[in-house]
């Protein structure tokens, strides 16, 4: 019998509706190639290549939906040959050691289903902290957030969704190492950045964990500066071994898009490119 996971924040953190959601992302998708060109917080980045992994928000989209859609922007190129997304993302509402695979066989979104790769669910089951956790998928919302972009970007993929609960930095660099492949597979990272400071003090913040990233220093980035850091460190770690270039792509917060400055919450996208 086929196992759905349905979604848990359609019509609440994006359009529940398809025709809604369709156009919500060509929208963002559109004017990522007009805000590449007049901002800048936009780094010149490889043109011609599909980057080998990205690090994108899981806001609700009126707030980071923009930011998001600066590194899936990248996606769309003609030549790219993405079959496979590793979806990692941190535990919202379930509390628990290591990193949780599901039993679904597909992911659904107002958008269609994406199948679930259990062949590469299998081949990561018998690393240490990895394991099977339906209850940490059922409400989370840090990967059903980034499916909608996916299913727009890419033609035809299967997903490996990974929720990341209290893992180290190197449990998540062996799930990732393992499943490194070729240019078919494309590494997603769901991450917000520093929560609910004032405007002032969350620039600060996230400017410490851009240049974190750019530098490729998982250690340099604390508890309170990136909800995913434990999937972001992880990844840093993997793309410091194999000498990734990382380019940043959008910074900004909750006040920029909503104009309130005294709880914000931080929001990045970054691209990381293997090198020629």
């Amino acid at each position: 019998m086929t196992s759905i996971r349905n979604p848990a924040v359609a019509g609440l953190f994006y359009p529940g509706n398809e025709k809604a959601l369709a156009n919500a992302i060509e929208k963002y998708l559109s004017s990522a190639t007009v805000n590449k060109n007049d901002s800048a917080l936009h780094l010149t980045a490889p043109q011609q290549k599909t980057p080998k992994a990205i690090i994108v928000p899981h806001a609700g989209y009126q707030y980071s939906g923009a930011t998001a859609a600066q590194a899936f922007h990248a996606l769309l190129l003609p030549n790219q040959h993405i079959r496979r997304v590793v979806l990692l993302g941190p535990s919202h509402r379930v509390g628990f050691k290591g990193i949780a695979f599901c039993s679904s066989d597909y992911f659904r979104t107002p958008l269609g289903d994406v199948p679930v790769d259990h062949s590469a669910l299998v081949a990561i089951s018998d690393l240490p902290d990895v394991g099977l956790l339906d209850r940490a998928h059922e409400q989370e919302h840090s990967l059903e957030v980034q499916l909608p972009f996916l299913q727009k970007t890419l033609a035809d993929f299967k997903l490996v969704p990974l929720v990341v609960g209290d893992a180290d930095t190197t449990t998540v660099a062996r799930v990732i190492e393992r499943l490194w492949g070729d240019e078919s597979t494309l590494f997603v990272i769901s991450s917000d950045l520093s929560h609910y400071h004032d405007y002032q003090t969350a620039q600060r913040l996230d400017t410490a964990t851009c240049d974190a990233i750019e530098r490729l220093l998982p250690d340099a980035i604390g508890f309170e500066q990136a909800c995913g850091r434990n999937p972001v460190k992880g990844l840093l770690e993997v793309a410091a071994q194999k000498r990734l270039q990382v380019h940043t792509l959008a910074l900004c917060n909750s006040g920029d898009t909503s104009g309130d400055h005294e709880r914000v919450v931080g929001y990045g996208a970054w691209g990381f490119w293997e090198s020629e």
